[in-house]
Formats: structure tokens, sequence, C-alpha cells
């Protein structure tokens, strides 16, 4: 693997995004970096693409689920699709990594692929959980050091903004959410990925060689904490990436919800 990758859990397996000259298993060769995925409920699969949101179809092609570039031209990044099929999407806001730091934004895209605007002035937005009862969004800044919650309304609609979590000196970039609700955050710069609850306490920590960009749970019992590495910064040329996968105690949310 080349540039980082982004993984996002589907039910016992790990899903990979690549670059686009991934020789193993190429569903789609994205426009652009980063490239981050979700599905669907029927199980269709979204695709961050560039300043499109690709959907695949049961017939293998991928088509445009909506177009985001009327809501901010700048990069698009991580998504998380809520029960209703509504897809939350984050533009960074910036030209990243030259550009001058701008705050990013979150657009809901409903089923049906209609684009909006939902939540402004974000450092960084970057991974992105809903929570199984699909009340809640919690969002990485990476540029603010934090996890922040938001409501989730009728039609994805998000309100009262609050700090879930402030995380010090961290950057927090990929997330994931257990079952007992507490999040563990992926972090490039300090090379490690933290488990931390609601309100700030860090629970756990597994460190790396290089940087961590994503994390996932997964495995048979939802409690292989998958983590995405790689050299950061690197030429985007030189393989550096690795997936680690380490036994955890707290499985997956999701998969203490199917069991439920």
């Amino acid at each position: 693997m080349r540039q980082p990758p982004v993984t996002r859990r589907a039910e016992r397996r790990a899903q990979i995004a690549d670059q686009p000259d991934l020789d193993a298993f190429a569903a789609e060769r994205p426009a652009s970096i980063p490239c981050c995925i979700d599905w669907l409920p029927d199980g269709r699969l979204l695709l961050v693409s560039g300043d499109r949101l690709l959907r695949g179809e049961p017939d293998g092609t991928m088509v445009t689920h909506a177009e985001l570039a009327q809501l901010d031209p700048h990069p698009w990044n991580d998504i998380a699709v809520d029960s209703q099929g509504n897809a939350f999407v984050g533009c960074i806001g910036f030209d990243f990594p030259a550009g001058e730091f701008a705050p990013g934004i979150i657009a809901v895209v409903t089923l049906d692929g209609v684009a909006r605007a939902a939540a402004e002035d974000l450092a960084f937005p970057n991974g992105m959980v809903v929570t199984p009862d699909d009340a809640t969004l919690i969002v990485a800044e990476s540029y603010g050091n934090r996890l922040t919650a938001f409501d989730i309304g009728a039609g994805g609609a998000l309100s009262n903004r609050r700090v879930w979590a402030d995380l010090g000196e961290d950057h927090p970039d990929g997330i994931c959410l257990d079952a007992e609700g507490a999040v563990w955050a992926a972090d490039v710069g300090n090379k490690h990925c933290v488990r931390v609850r609601e309100g700030g306490q860090v629970l756990q920590t597994v460190g790396a060689d290089r940087g961590c960009f994503a994390c996932t749970l997964g495995g048979a019992d939802g409690r292989t904490l998958y983590i995405v590495t790689a050299q950061w910064p690197n030429d985007l040329r030189t393989p550096t990436g690795q997936v680690l996968a380490v036994q955890v105690t707290v499985p997956s949310a999701r998969s203490a919800t199917a069991r439920s």
C-alpha cells in the first residue's frame, strides 16, 4: 500500500480504500485522495471520490449519488451513514496539505441523493461515526484536537453541537465506536490509537512505529482493532502502508447491536 488507506467496518470483514493504482481487487479507481467508504442500509457501497459521492449498484457499476462541489470546492474526506440512508460527508475546507487553513463543513446527503450543508466551522473534519440508535454523530476535528458530537434529527439535521472529548495534544483522524460507547481514535503525528470515553478520559493506548490514519473494530467477534498505518509525510510513491490487527476486550458497537 502507498497512500494511507481508510477503513470502515462491515460485518465480520475489514474493507480498505486505497490509492487508484492498487492492483489487488480494484472495485473503483477514485479521482483523488483521500477516498473513504461506507454502506447504505441495503448494502450498496458509497465512495467519496473527489467532489462526488459515488454509489455502487448491484451490477457492479459505480454511479454518482451526489455532486458535492456546489457546497464546497475543497477536498471531501470521511463519511458515515445512518440506518435511514443519510450520508454525512466531511469537507476539509482548504487545500490540504499545502493550502492555508480554513474551517470545513459537514454535508448530509439523503437517500435520494440531495446534498445540503448540515454543520459549519469545523477544524479539519475527519473520521465520523453514527451511534447505533441513530441519535448522535461524532466527528473528529483533527485541527481542533477534539471529538465533537451532534444530535441527529429528521432528514439528517444536526443540532446541539458539543465537545464530546477534548484530546489535548492528539489530532484525531479516523475513528470507530465500541459497544461501551467509547471511541477509538487514530492519530498520525503521535503514532498511536487511543480509546477514549465521553468527557475525554483515555482508557487505552495502542502505539505503532508509523502514523495511524484510521481504525475499525471487526473480526468474527468484533474484538479485533484494525489500524491503518503509514509513514507520514511521504512522497506518495514509496510503499509504507500497513494494516495492524490488535485484540481488544470490548467489541464493536455494531457487533453488540447485531447480537442483541
